[in-house]
């Protein structure tokens, strides 16, 4: 395990199951942690609980990274507090379920402007930080939803295909710059993620679900040995490999059926 004593790393999302993963690993590395999500109360809780159990420095700035210039401002606002970041672990996201065109714009443009937008723009900032410095740190939160189109799911698969080839992008365009850029790709979680997209699992597809805390720790190994991306689990491993070789056509056909199988409700 890499010790990174008296460093900063800045998690978004960082209240979700995830988010707390995140920290709680990189603060068992030595981290101090400055913490972003939408809910100041929850932040607060967190930012106390943290310090207390890992004897670390914790500070949090509340933020709704879907709005316009949000990763400008928190970047600003962290640099007024004489915080460098070493780390970033760009963790928010969210996902909808549900047919396209029965989706409201404005909730898929919000999805796009969180997943994409706003991972975009705190990448560019802390990169051209970090390159300055001389090195650190990107972790990118993509998804197995990556590799391949889902209906159901169709706009969320295409943000995180983006953020998957960004990462690949990035990983070789800011290694010259000591920068590591790693893209973790988990597959279905045990998160808040379900709720929010509003899918209601089976039985069966839920007792499938992975755990937060093995996730997270998945990704800071690849991130702490330099590597550029990481599927989280054997079996999405299998998932990532398989829709390399498959047509996307092949894919999406497979993808239709698996989802309808996998949801509680109709998918029509």
């Amino acid at each position: 395990m890499v010790e990174r004593n008296g460093k900063w790393a800045l998690v978004t999302g960082a209240t979700g199951g995830l988010g707390r993963a995140f920290c709680a690993g990189l603060a068992q590395r030595g981290y101090n942690l400055l913490l972003t999500a939408r809910n100041k109360d929850a932040l607060a809780a967190l930012e106390g609980e943290l310090s207390s159990t890992f004897h670390i420095e914790v500070a949090s700035e509340a933020f709704e990274l879907g709005e316009v210039g949000a990763g400008a401002r928190l970047h600003a606002a962290i640099k007024q507090r004489g915080i460098a970041i070493d780390t970033l672990i760009n963790n928010a996201g969210f996902g909808i379920h549900g047919r396209f065109i029965k989706q409201p714009t404005e909730r898929e443009a919000a999805m796009i402007d969180v997943n994409v937008r706003a991972l975009t723009e705190l990448t560019h900032v802390f990169a051209k930080d970090m390159a300055e410095r001389g090195g650190g740190r990107i972790l990118l939160v993509a998804s197995t939803a990556a590799y391949q189109p889902i209906p159901g799911y169709a706009v969320y698969a295409a943000t995180k295909s983006y953020v998957l080839s960004l990462g690949y992008a990035l990983h070789e365009e800011l290694r010259r710059k000591k920068v590591v850029v790693t893209v973790l790709c988990p597959g279905p979680t045990e998160t808040h993620f379900w709720s929010r997209a509003k899918h209601r699992l089976n039985p069966t597809t839920a007792r499938m679900l992975m755990q937060p805390g093995p996730v997270a720790e998945i990704g800071l190994t690849a991130l702490d040995r330099g590597r550029h991306n990481v599927v989280a689990g054997p079996f999405n491993k299998m998932i990532a490999l398989v829709s390399r070789l498959l047509p996307r056509a092949v894919l999406a056909k497979g993808a239709e059926a698996f989802m309808s199988r996998a949801s509680g409700d109709p998918a029509d």
